[in-house]
């Protein structure tokens, strides 16, 4: 008796949550057909027609709090819709389909239940357009590895062929740096590569965008100072470092500690190890640098054993031994121009500081002997415009959120800012840093003036092109429109998703874009992070994950992966944690760094081991060999 009316209880248990289930799917169907009622331009064109209705399915779906529902599901062991996001009308037709045969159930369906979806056309929708947008998958693992170039892979044939050989799918190339002359050098480096490896290279070109920017900071005296290492004693015991660099190369530093100078190709490819410049430094007084090694394609590394000023334009002689060990003068070249360090501008938390409309240098405070302010610290912005946009009160962020600040006038001379956030000793202030306005509505064209130049260029040669702070359909339509003009429709569109408005703005990106053009999406979760908040970070990094799942697009995961490994050849255990998860997306993106080759090996290596465990958001249970 007692065991009768335990079955009985389990029956009227499955009766609710059928019945609960059938509510649960009217209700997303009709949410879904007013979402689609704008949506009618694809009713005849099946690949598109699918996605959309699925995404309006799986946003009438999570418009729900379904956790009580779930957990009610999974204690009779069924589905707990948790893992349905490229199927969703499809899972709950299965879990509808066995509650109602559970119950005895025996009637035809009605209003297009167990229709019959194949649960496996969403899954095969992302895998073809994933193809499409950076190419068949590697032999061992599914998710694509994506390299942003240094400038180096523009003269150094060796790094793309080690790039591409270490697992580099896809090969980003930046925009807002270098040239078109540049760009070229790497696109005929990756073809290349491509050959000899038999591999096929995607290229991203990733358009620069308007830059917030931080501007320049008044600099200190034109001069580099060489200083040996020295004991307690004043003895030299380690020489100071001088990189020689061809010109027209890029100025980056490879190490803190290194100086660089830039000198004419003719002295550049006639020096040979063991060679000595002599100079008259800065003070007037008879200093030698010797010529050690090449330090890759563009850089000699030479050594001083004696302080040295450097000056601009300074002359070196350039000195040979002969066969007979005479030291013999060769002939003399000008150290190239170069400017002086900038002033250090540190800011601290409760300081206040100019973000001015003027482009004049940046400054420090200045102070009359009292110690009152009479001159603001200051730092120009590189869009003026912006100032029209700014009000009281919204928040302002520097150099990847490192300086913290909020509004506090708006004036002639540009906005004044409180210093709200920054580090126990302060913060260095920096030319050329990002500057995010993450609750002001920005008024600004997709595409600038430089990047419709760069469009000639990039429709000729890339494969894909990244739209940075994309906020709306309007912008990733007008890219769009410019890629006809051009006869580039083919060229694929990566709407890269770093604003609070893009995030909310998601949903209605994609279902403009779906069956219009190619497309995929990255999560910039650097200037996101800043944008939104690192507390909400990583639930909105899900959330795209889940809303791109359902519309069966690609997505690309992006931004200080594996960063610590890249550019120290060091790994931290939160780092590889993260390169775990990103397994789940369809791309991971690596930023440069003198270890890149080997962040790419790990990479693969970490991407392989987790597809046997990880499939989106579904554990796979492969066997544990304990």
């Amino acid at each position: 008796m007692e065991q009768s009316h335990r079955f009985d209880h389990f029956d009227q248990t499955l009766k609710q949550l059928l019945q609960d289930v059938l509510n649960l799917r009217s209700s997303v169907v009709e949410m879904a057909q007013k979402r689609l009622g704008s949506q009618q331009r694809f009713q005849s064109v099946a690949e598109p027609r699918v996605s959309i209705e699925n995404l309006s399915h799986y946003l009438a779906l999570r418009s729900q709090d379904l956790r009580d529902l779930q957990v009610r599901l999974s204690q009779v062991g069924l589905s707990s819709l948790g893992r349905g996001e490229s199927h969703v009308l499809a899972n709950l037709d299965r879990v509808i389909e066995i509650l109602s045969r559970a119950v005895g159930y025996s009637g035809q369906p009605q209003n297009g239940v167990w229709s019959g979806e194949v649960l496996s056309l969403g899954p095969a929708l992302l895998r073809t357009r994933t193809n499409k947008l950076f190419g068949a998958k590697p032999k061992q693992r599914n998710t694509r590895i994506m390299v942003t170039l240094p400038t180096e892979a523009s003269n150094n044939y060796r790094l793309v062929l080690s790039l591409i050989d270490s697992g580099m799918d896809c090969a980003r190339i930046n925009c807002a740096h270098d040239n078109a002359k540049v760009w070229q050098r790497m696109v005929n480096n990756i073809r290349r590569a491509e050959q000899e490896s038999n591999k096929k290279c995607k290229i991203l070109m990733d358009l620069a965008g308007h830059k917030l920017r931080t501007g320049a900071i008044i600099t200190k005296p034109a001069v580099k100072h060489l200083k040996p290492k020295k004991d307690s004693f004043g003895k030299a015991v380690e020489p100071a470092i001088l990189r020689l660099r061809k010109d027209g190369t890029s100025d980056d530093q490879i190490g803190s500690n290194d100086h660089v100078v830039f000198i004419p190709s003719a002295l550049f490819d006639t020096l040979n190890a063991g060679d000595s410049l002599s100079l008259n430094d800065g003070k007037g007084r008879r200093r030698e640098l010797q010529a050690l090694s090449k330090d890759g394609s563009n850089d000699w590394l030479t050594v001083c054993r004696q302080s040295t000023y450097l000056l601009p334009g300074t002359e070196l002689e350039l000195h040979r031994r002969d066969t007979s060990g005479q030291n013999l003068s060769v002939t003399r070249y000008v150290i190239s121009s170069f400017k002086g360090k900038a002033v250090e501008i540190r800011v601290n938390k409760g300081d206040q500081m100019y973000l001015t409309r003027d482009p004049s240098p940046g400054e420090p405070a200045h102070f009359d002997t009292r110690d009152n302010t009479f001159h603001q610290t200051h730092i120009s912005c590189t869009y003026p415009a912006v100032f029209d946009q700014l009000r009281p009160g919204d928040p302002v962020w520097i150099d990847d959120g490192k300086i913290g600040c909020s509004v506090r006038q708006i004036d002639a001379c540009g906005a004044l800012l409180k210093i709200e956030h920054a580090g126990p000793k302060g913060v260095r202030l920096r030319e050329g840093k990002g500057i995010n306005f993450p609750d002001t509505q920005l008024e600004l064209p997709p595409l600038s003036k430089k990047d419709l130049i760069d469009l000639d260029f990039v429709c000729q040669h890339a494969d894909m092109i990244g739209l940075s702070f994309v906020n709306s359909l309007g912008d990733l339509t007008k890219l769009a429109e410019e890629l006809k003009k051009r006869q580039a429709a083919h060229v694929a569109i990566i709407a890269k998703i770093e604003t609070k408005q893009a995030v909310s703005q998601l949903p209605n990106i994609i279902l403009g874009m779906l069956g219009r053009h190619e497309f995929g999406i990255m999560i910039a979760r650097g200037d996101l992070a800043i944008e939104l908040g690192s507390e909400r970070m990583a639930e909105t990094q899900e959330e795209i994950l889940w809303l791109c799942e359902a519309a069966h697009v690609p997505v690309i995961w992006a931004t200080q992966v594996l960063e610590t490994l890249a550019k120290r050849g060091t790994t931290s255990r939160p780092e590889i944690t993260d390169a775990a998860m990103s397994v789940r997306a369809e791309c991971v993106m690596l930023n440069k760094g003198p270890y890149i080759s080997t962040a790419v090996r790990v990479l693969a290596e970490i991407l392989t081991r987790m597809q046997s465990h990880q499939m989106k958001k579904a554990s796979r249970l492969s066997a544990m060999n304990w």
